[in-house]
């Protein structure tokens, strides 16, 4: 695994107030030794901002009530999709602006921290690449 990989693994367990996590292998590879040292940096970095606010971590408490009331809203959440947008008419001409704009949309998306629309845009934008070589290959 990537230390990307594992410092997500990681961080979802971290979200757990008793999380732990326990890495299996021969030896212990670069990819681990990179993703355990910058776990305890981000760690080392938490505790002192919780010791510097007075903060104790605590677990989320919700009665079922509260939990039962978020999922019926969920049902009746609509999310709105990249897809929805006014379609982009791409041609050999314009395509590389069409790339240049989506890129633009995804900086902006990733700064405003939604991960899931910036990797739609980023999808996006591969598949115009890969489409932006087939026009190229076709001349």
């Amino acid at each position: 695994r990537s230390e990307r990989s594992i410092i997500q693994t990681c961080g979802r367990a971290a979200r757990n107030i008793n999380g732990t996590v326990i890495l299996y292998a021969d030896k212990i590879t670069g990819s681990m030794e990179r993703a355990m040292k910058e776990s305890r940096r981000r760690r080392d970095i938490q505790l002192a901002y919780n010791q510097e606010h007075r903060i104790t971590p605590q677990s989320i408490r919700k009665d079922i009530d509260n939990i039962l009331e978020s999922a019926y809203e969920a049902d009746y959440v609509t999310v709105p999709l990249i897809s929805e947008e006014d379609a982009e008419y791409v041609n050999r001409e314009n395509i590389s602006e069409v790339i240049e704009e989506l890129t633009k949309k995804m900086m902006v998306a990733a700064s405003k921290l939604d991960f899931e629309e910036a990797a739609a845009f980023r999808d996006r934008i591969r598949s115009l690449e890969n489409l932006e070589l087939e026009m190229l290959g076709g001349s």
